[in-house]
């Protein structure tokens, strides 16, 4: 892409490329997707018979919140000392597999998504404008394989320069966060460098992965109360919404 007409400074750092994560940074899906890990999680353990703790909000913000979805499942496994088959890709939602617990929570998501619908943060696509309108590059990155869906189901789809979901993740063989795969590949695909963007996360695993991917500023968006964990995982900066963050333009 061509080079930008103006660079985003955040404090001292100029910035020309932001990368956005979805869930819980743009759309207001992490809570969908909470309770759809919530419902599967439950579930599976109730199925065990072993009176086994339920799942909790520690469990969603510490092995599964950023994560795709394969990854999610067998981290919070792991975390209980849970052994099941991998399984494959296309196994059904109905295996007792890693993958089919995977499918049947992808099935659990798009049915929240149906009933519930989904809503886009305000402070979010204000800023996401204003770095339109001075020519700085914008993308979106998310293990979601459903961010066309969400996207289009907020209105939001012509919103960025470039995207990288859980499509691409499969596709690219692309490590999935706390690894900075996708946030490399998106820096990639605006024709930028680490070094020169802004993460912008919700969880604890993206956040990680602006730190490991050595980007310009990583930005921690507490909409859960856990500025702290948000600050020890690698970001630069937390604020409680996008309308928070300080952002000032100069001329490239």
């Amino acid at each position: 892409m061509t080079a930008p007409s103006a660079v985003a400074h955040i404090g001292d750092v100029a910035c020309s490329g932001f990368l956005f994560d979805m869930d819980g940074v743009v759309t207001a899906t992490a809570r969908v997707h909470e309770r759809a890990w919530t419902r599967l999680f439950d579930g599976f353990l109730a199925e065990r018979g072993k009176g086994e703790a339920p799942f909790s909000a520690d469990d969603y913000l510490q092995y599964v919140d950023g994560r795709p979805r394969v990854d999610g499942v067998e981290s919070f496994l792991a975390s209980r000392s849970i052994e099941i088959p991998h399984g494959m890709a296309s196994d059904p939602p109905t295996a007792h597999t890693v993958c089919g617990l995977a499918a049947r929570k992808d099935e659990m998501f798009l049915h929240e998504l149906d009933e519930h619908g989904v809503a886009a943060f305000s402070g979010t696509v204000t800023l996401i404008r204003r770095l339109r309108e001075a020519h700085v590059a914008v993308a979106l990155v998310t293990a979601s394989r459903n961010a066309v869906r969400v996207l289009d189901a907020a209105g939001l789809t012509d919103l960025f320069d470039a995207r990288v979901d859980g499509l691409d993740v499969d596709r690219l063989s692309l490590a999935g966060k706390p690894e900075p795969d996708t946030y490399l590949e998106a820096a990639r695909r605006l024709g930028l460098e680490a070094g020169s963007c802004v993460v912008l996360e919700d969880a604890l695993a993206g956040v990680e992965a602006g730190r490991r991917g050595r980007f310009a500023v990583v930005v921690g968006v507490d909409r859960t109360h856990h500025a702290d964990a948000l600050r020890d995982a690698g970001a630069d900066v937390v604020v409680s919404d996008l309308s928070d963050l300080e952002v000032r333009f100069a001329a490239a």
